[in-house]
């Protein structure tokens, strides 16, 4: 595998518009360079992930133009949706594939974060493995406040951008740019309508509020399907394996006397991931990706 290869997940602040989806997907598509792998929309949380993979310099050129689109076709004044957001381009990350380092994916978080706070006039900050501060590190640290928020929190000394003007762009906000390695994103729907119970799971599990480590959750209503949703990044899947928190979920779910009703994976997961928790339900301790007819043909 090439030794500069890497995935670029971009998240955009639009999962309901189908013209302003496609503007920005096409930014990729039409990158020769570029392979697009993925794209999913939810039009309650208002928000589009887009996964696709090249080389450094591809990928910049190719995220470079797609934060462009985003910041023509996207207003966050009149944009609302159920997931928090900052930014018209909310957040950039990089993730190392092959051989490629975390290194060479920092490198490339801060060339793009210069790039786009030059050419867009956006105020950048660099988060997870690229932050240059603890408080940035973390992604709802640097998002708390919203999009909203940001027209006076951009103005505190501790929230000074990395690169760009100190000052919230009036339609498109702030981004986060920086690296990391494979997140799952992981949604779980309850058997009730309300928000409430949802939100006491998340908070009794996430790691900002006392729970598990490389959690974090949020709980939220979500109107297509009448359900509460406890939405979850998993930032590390060989520490918090899924089905341990498909487990925590159910058991802190009994106690408000609601089951869970169905989930869903937003955007792609490593093979791994599902292996695990596959080997976990089924009690295969030794199932491996070799046991699967699909890693035979693709040798």
């Amino acid at each position: 595998m090439n030794n500069n290869l890497m995935e670029c997940v971009p998240n955009i602040s639009n999962g309901s518009d189908h013209s302003v989806i496609e503007y920005c997907v096409d930014a990729i598509r039409q990158n020769s360079s570029l392979k697009l792998i993925d794209y999913s929309s939810d039009a309650d949380h208002n928000r589009t992930v887009i996964t696709f993979v090249g080389e450094s310099d591809a990928l910049v050129e190719g995220a470079l133009e797609l934060s462009k689109r985003a910041v023509q076709r996207i207003d966050l004044n009149t944009q609302k949706g159920t997931h928090p957001r900052m930014g018209a381009i909310d957040v950039i990350p990089f993730v190392p594939l092959g051989n490629t380092t975390i290194q060479d994916c920092i490198k490339t978080s801060e060339i793009l974060a210069q790039k786009v706070a030059e050419s867009l006039h956006l105020p950048v900050y660099l988060y997870a493995l690229s932050a240059r501060t603890e408080n940035r590190k973390k992604l709802p640290t640097i998002r708390k406040g919203e999009f909203e928020g940001f027209a006076e929190k951009i103005k505190l000394p501790e929230w000074t951008p990395d690169f760009g003007p100190c000052e919230r762009h009036p339609t498109a906000g702030v981004v986060a740019i920086g690296a990391r390695e494979f997140l799952v994103a992981f949604n779980i729907y309850l058997h009730t309508p309300l928000e409430s119970i949802a939100e006491q799971i998340a908070k009794n599990l996430r790691e900002s509020s006392g729970g598990h480590r490389y959690l974090q959750a949020k709980g939220m209503y979500i109107a297509e399907k009448g359900l509460a949703q406890v939405s979850m990044n998993i930032l590390d899947f060989n520490k918090l394996p899924l089905y341990r928190v498909i487990e925590m979920v159910r058991i802190e779910a009994k106690r408000f006397g609601v089951a869970v009703a169905e989930s869903e994976l937003i955007g792609l997961a490593p093979m791994q991931a599902l292996l695990d928790t596959a080997a976990y339900y089924m009690q295969l301790p030794n199932l491996r990706p070799e046991h699967l007819v699909e890693t035979k043909i693709w040798e």
